[in-house]
């Protein structure tokens, strides 16, 4: 059988899928696993050896379903779930195909009323519920994500003090309302007795570079600098990772790695913590409970709607800095 995956985006919502993909290789005799994305996240997937061929949304429609067309496809799962993605169901008629709940209405019912009726079950779990009717089960081997040899680290790319560890730190995430502030991380790095990598994108290196000037021995400013894949390598190489609700934590657990994730806007109870599977790996939440505005987004803002940012200003650095210890 022919399967076509789709999930267009992001970064963490891709990783969040590899389990559907490798259960599916795995468990369905002869099933051959394509996956469609958007152009941007192509890397992510092409790695991956259970995948078969990856598909891009581009600029061109027409071209992409042509190739789609061309493919006849006995079995649509679709991850993603929007009106994109019913269109391509509808042209590819003759497939099967099946859609994940994405509870929407669960989680406005939560941002704007306080009111949870969300199921307790991480999106893996969901996200492979949608093969049952292939008898397809959770195998329990966590997450995957798969770096190519090409783009792993070189000893010389790094300084001296951090080639026999270091502490990863994830400063960046898609919105402002996902991040501590740089004053927190100033604070955070202060107490962490310990060499300290800063993980980020580009928009994130004036950050990194405020946060570095307080110790720029102990202190690396990775942001900007390395490949999504390259960034993956490092947090593969790093002791334990302190991050955000954001892409790299994904990545984080799919390595196995201890994470200690730091909530704002958003809750662990959407279903997106560091997710395992099976294995025994420790890890720390921290978030600010009892707040009334929060969760006020199932995504996040680019400043606080209240304006006083408590979700994030009230974070404890050192109960941070404790857990850290601990880990390590």
């Amino acid at each position: 059988m022919k399967f076509l995956i789709i999930r267009f985006s992001s970064i963490g919502d891709i990783v969040l899928t590899s389990p559907v993909v490798r259960c599916l290789k795995q468990q369905v005799v002869g099933a051959e696993v394509h996956y469609l994305t958007k152009e941007n996240y192509r890397g992510l997937v092409s790695a991956n050896p259970y995948i078969g061929k990856v598909q891009v949304l581009g600029s061109s429609w027409d071209l992409m379903m042509h190739q789609l067309r061309y493919e006849d496809y006995d079995y649509i799962i679709d991850l993603h779930h929007n009106l994109r993605t019913l269109r391509i169901k509808r042209a590819l008629h003759s497939a099967k195909h099946v859609s994940f709940n994405k509870l929407n209405i669960q989680k406005w019912l939560l941002t704007a009323f306080g009111i949870n009726r969300l199921p307790a079950i991480h999106i893996v779990d969901r996200y492979l519920h949608t093969l049952k009717g292939l008898n397809v089960v959770n195998d329990g081997k966590g997450l995957d994500y798969f770096i190519p040899e090409k783009d792993k680290v070189q000893a010389k790319d790094l300084p001296l003090s951090h080639l026999f560890g270091f502490i990863g730190i994830v400063i960046g995430a898609a919105l402002n309302t996902k991040k501590l502030p740089v004053h927190k991380l100033q604070q955070l790095c202060a107490g962490i007795d310990y060499p300290v990598l800063l993980l980020g994108g580009p928009e994130d290196h004036t950050a990194g570079e405020q946060i570095a000037a307080t110790d720029p021995v102990k202190i690396y400013n990775a942001c900007g600098k390395f490949s999504l894949h390259e960034s993956a390598d490092l947090v593969h190489r790093s002791k334990i990772i302190i991050t955000h609700d954001t892409g790299l934590m994904h990545i984080a657990a799919a390595c196995q790695k201890p994470v200690i994730s730091v909530w704002g806007n958003t809750i662990p109870a959407f279903g997106m913590a560091p997710y395992y599977g099976d294995k025994s790996v420790k890890q720390y939440i921290s978030e600010v409970t009892d707040l009334r505005c929060r969760p006020c987004s199932k995504i996040g803002y680019q400043k606080c709607p209240k304006g006083h940012f408590k979700c994030m200003e009230w974070q404890d650095m050192d109960k941070l800095g404790r857990m850290i210890k601990s880990l390590l």
